[in-house]
C-alpha cells in the first residue's frame, strides 16, 4: 500500500515538476484531480478536438498492473458506452498512456463532466431530505437501472457516493465499474479478489456470494431510499463482515420508527425493495418506480407492509445495546474518494495447513456446547424467577399474515390464525390480535390473529348490455355486488338505436372477476336527442329525412294557415317545427312539421285608388310572385288616371302565390296616350267588358 500511495504520489509530482500539460491520446488535455476512489483518481480535462470540458477516470498507478483492476476498469467502460440515458453518466471515449514516471501503462475512460454533488455530500452535510424529494431522486436512480437492466447489464454499487445530484436537480448514476452482464453474474466473493459491492447496500444474494440478477439492483436502491429518508443505512456495524450478515439474517427498522414523517405507504414501498429473497422485492425497477410515482400522486401503492419486520422493531429491549458504526478513518490522499473504503475484497482462500484441530475433535467439541446450552436453558427454566416466563405480546395489527406469524413465532408465543372477508385494501394483513399488542403473557402463550381475507369475489353477468336498467341492477344484486351506479350515457355511447333506460356498457366488462364491493357503473341510454337547429327553411320531405336519421320515429306534418307563413315561404317549406329547435327530448316524441301552403289572400288594390307601383309593392308585400300584367280603361274621373280602377283576381280571394294578376289602371281619353309602365303590359283602354 505504501508503494502504491509512492508512486501515485510520483505521479502527481511528475505534472508538477513539468510545465507541459499533460495530453492523453493526443486529445484530452488533464488540468486538475477532481476526486479519488479506491482504485482510480478522476480529473476534469479539456477535448481540445472539440472545446469541452470532460471527467477522465485514470486507474491508479499502483493498480495498472493488477489484472483484475484492469478487468474492472475495462468492464465499466464497457458497461456504460453501451448505455445512453440522461440519468446515466454518459462514456465518450477509452485509451491508454504510459505513465512517464514509471513506464506503466495506464488505461483511462473520458466521461461526461458533471456539475453538481454527490448523495453522499449531500449526506454528509447534514441536509434533511423531504420525503418526496427522497423519492423523486430515487425515481432517477430507478430509470436508469431500468435502462442499464434492458442491456442485461446489472449495476452491483448502488450507493450514495455513486448518484450524483445536478444543479437542476436531475440524477446521475455513474461507476459501472463492478457491473455485470446478467449472463455473467456468477463472478461473487468466491473468485480471487472479485470486487463485489459495498457493505452497506449489499443484497443478501450478493453478500452470500450468490449469482445476482436485476433485483440485486433494487435492494441496493432500497438502502439507497432507505437512507435518503432516515440519513441512515439500513444496518451498520464494526465491519463489512458484521454488516453483511445483516443484510443476510436480520430485516431493518422500518424507517417511519426512525421519523414520524414518514408514511405506512413510504414504509411499505422501502420495505418490499428490502425484502431477503428477491422473489418478494419487485420484479423491475420500472415496477419500483411506478410505485414511487403513485405515492407522490397520491395514488394508491401496489406494495404492502412488510414479509419480515425485525423483532427489534416490535418487542425492544433496553438490555440489547445499539449497533454502532465505527468512525470513518480515511487516508488523506482518499478524502474525496466515494465510498471505495466500504468495498468487499476477497482473496483466494489460501489452502488449509496440515497442523490443525481433526475434524473429529471439532464435531465433539459442538456437541458438547450443545449440551451444555441445553442443560442450562433447562436449569433456567426449573429455578429461574417464574416471571422471566412472561413476555409482551408483539402489536401486528396492519402486519402482512406472514410478518405477524414470525414476530408472534419470535416471541416463544404460539400464532393462530383466523380469516374473515373484509376491504379489497388490507387484504392479507391482521385486522385485529387476541391478546392486544404489548399485553404480558406467559410463553407458548396461543395470540389470535384476525386476517383480512378481502371481499368475496363474482363475476361480472353476461347479457346486461341491451337490458333495461333495472333488470340490470337486479341481475347483479343476485351475482353478490352491492355497489352499483347507473349512470347516463355519455354522448359518444347514447346510440340512436337505444332505447330509453337501456344499458349501453357495463365497467367493469361483462364476464370480469373483481371483488363484490367494488363498484360496478351500468351507462344507461337515454333515449333522447337534441332537435336539429337547421330544419326551418328545409322542404318537408327533407326535413323528415333530417328527423329520421337522427332516431326520431314519430314525424308528421302539418299545413299552417294562410297568413301564418311568411311571404317568402314556398309550398311544402318548413316554417316551425314541435318541439323546436334544440330541445331534446325522447326519440318517440311526436315531431310536428309545419309546412306553408304557398297561398296568400290577394289585398285590395282599388278601394284604396293605389298607383301602379304602390299596387305592385303591395302585393309583393304579401308573398305574390308572378308580374301583373297592366290595362288600361278610359275614366272621367281625371283623379282616377294612374290608379288602379279594377283587379283580377279579386281582393280577398286566396290564390297561389303565383297566380297571374291583372291590373286595370285609369286612363285619360282616347286622345291622349296612355302612360307607360316598365311594371307591366301596357295596352289601349277598353271597357270591363272588352277587358
Amino acid at each position: 500500500m505504501l508503494f502504491g500511495r509512492y508512486r501515485l504520489g510520483l505521479l502527481e509530482r511528475s505534472h508538477e515538476m513539468t510545465d507541459e500539460p499533460v495530453v492523453l491520446g493526443g486529445r484530452y488535455q488533464l488540468e486538475t484531480v477532481i476526486g479519488r476512489g479506491g482504485m482510480a483518481e478522476v480529473w476534469r480535462a479539456r477535448d481540445l478536438r472539440l472545446d469541452r470540458l470532460v471527467a477522465i477516470k485514470r486507474l491508479r498507478v499502483d493498480l495498472a498492473t493488477d489484472s483484475t483492476f484492469q478487468a474492472r476498469f475495462q468492464r465499466e467502460a464497457q458497461a456504460a458506452a453501451g448505455l445512453n440515458h440522461p440519468n446515466i453518466v454518459s462514456v465518450y471515449d477509452t485509451g491508454e498512456k504510459v505513465d512517464p514516471a514509471s513506464g506503466i501503462s495506464v488505461p483511462y475512460i473520458v466521461m461526461e463532466l458533471v456539475k453538481g454533488q454527490t448523495l453522499r455530500e449531500i449526506l454528509r452535510q447534514g441536509r434533511v431530505l423531504e420525503p418526496a424529494k427522497a423519492f423523486e431522486y430515487t425515481m432517477g436512480v430507478l430509470d436508469a437501472l431500468s435502462s442499464s437492466h434492458k442491456h442485461d447489464i446489472v449495476h452491483r454499487d448502488i450507493k450514495p457516493a455513486n448518484v450524483m445530484i445536478t444543479p437542476s436537480g436531475s440524477v446521475k448514476v455513474m461507476d459501472f465499474g463492478i457491473a455485470r452482464a446478467v449472463s455473467d453474474t456468477s463472478a461473487t466473493m468466491t473468485q480471487t479478489a472479485a470486487v463485489i459491492g459495498t457493505a452497506q447496500y449489499l443484497s443478501p444474494e450478493q453478500a452470500r456470494g450468490e449469482p445476482v440478477d436485476a433485483r440485486s439492483d433494487i435492494y441496493s436502491a432500497g438502502c439507497l431510499l432507505y437512507e435518503l429518508l432516515t440519513g441512515r443505512p439500513p444496518f451498520l456495524g464494526d465491519s463489512p463482515v458484521s454488516v453483511a450478515y445483516q443484510h443476510v439474517r436480520e430485516m431493518p427498522i422500518p424507517p417511519s420508527q426512525l421519523d414520524a414523517e414518514i408514511t405506512p405507504e413510504m414504509d411499505a414501498i422501502t420495505m418490499k425493495a428490502l425484502a431477503k429473497s428477491p422473489d418478494d422485492r419487485y420484479q423491475s425497477a420500472k415496477a419500483m418506480r411506478d410505485d414511487c410515482w403513485r405515492l407522490l400522486n397520491d395514488e394508491p401503492v401496489t406494495a404492502h407492509l412488510p414479509a419480515v419486520v425485525p423483532s427489534s422493531a416490535a418487542a425492544p429491549d433496553s438490555s440489547t445495546t445499539p449497533t454502532r458504526a465505527l468512525p470513518e478513518q480515511q487516508e488523506p490522499d482518499q478524502e474525496a474518494a466515494e465510498g471505495a473504503e466500504d468495498t468487499f475484497y476477497t482473496e483466494e482462500p489460501e489452502p488449509p495447513r496440515k497442523r490443525g484441530v481433526s475434524a473429529a475433535t471439532v464435531v465433539l467439541i459442538g456437541l458438547m456446547v450443545l449440551l451444555i446450552g441445553a442443560l442450562g436453558l433447562f436449569a433456567w427454566r426449573l429455578m429461574g424467577d417464574p416471571s422471566n416466563n412472561e413476555v409482551p405480546v408483539p402489536a401486528v395489527i396492519g402486519f402482512e399474515e406472514e410478518a405477524a406469524v414470525e414476530l408472534i413465532n419470535g416471541a416463544q408465543l404460539t400464532p393462530r390464525v383466523e380469516r374473515v372477508a373484509g376491504p379489497a385494501e388490507g387484504k392479507g394483513t391482521v385486522i385485529r390480535q387476541s391478546p392486544e399488542g404489548n399485553a404480558t403473557v406467559l410463553v407458548g402463550s396461543t395470540v389470535t390473529l384476525t386476517v383480512n381475507e378481502g371481499p368475496p369475489v363474482s363475476e361480472i353477468p353476461a347479457g346486461l348490455v341491451g337490458m333495461l336498467q333495472d333488470e340490470a341492477v337486479a341481475l347483479l344484486r343476485e351475482a353478490g355486488f352491492t355497489k352499483i351506479e347507473p349512470l347516463p350515457a355519455p354522448a359518444g355511447l347514447d346510440s340512436l338505436d337505444a332505447r330509453e333506460g337501456e344499458v349501453v356498457r357495463v365497467s367493469p366488462a361483462e364476464g370480469s372477476e373483481v371483488a363484490t364491493n367494488e363498484q360496478v357503473t351500468l351507462y344507461i341510454a337515454s333515449g333522447m336527442t337534441r332537435m336539429p337547429g337547421d330544419l326551418v327553411g328545409q322542404d318537408g320531405t327533407t326535413a323528415r329525412s333530417t328527423l329520421i336519421a337522427a332516431g326520431f320515429t314519430n314525424v308528421t306534418t302539418q299545413s299552417v294557415g294562410v297568413g301564418e307563413e311568411s311571404p317568402t315561404a314556398r309550398a311544402g317549406q318548413v316554417v316551425r317545427t314541435s318541439p323546436t329547435a334544440g330541445e331534446q327530448v325522447t326519440r318517440s316524441t311526436p315531431i310536428v312539421l309545419y309546412l306553408a301552403q304557398g297561398r296568400a289572400v290577394v289585398p285590395d288594390l282599388v278601394s284604396d285608388s293605389l298607383t301602379q307601383a304602390q299596387a305592385l309593392d303591395r302585393l309583393v308585400a304579401v308573398g305574390f310572385t308572378s308580374v301583373p300584367r297592366i290595362e288600361y280603361r278610359t275614366v272621367d274621373d281625371a283623379a282616377l288616371v294612374g290608379r288602379v280602377v279594377e283587379q283580377s283576381p279579386s281582393a280577398g280571394e286566396t290564390h297561389d302565390k303565383t297566380v297571374p294578376i291583372v291590373l286595370w289602371v285609369g286612363a285619360q281619353s282616347s286622345s291622349n296616350s296612355p302612360p307607360a309602365s316598365s311594371n307591366g303590359t301596357t295596352s289601349a283602354p277598353s271597357s270591363p267588358e272588352g277587358g
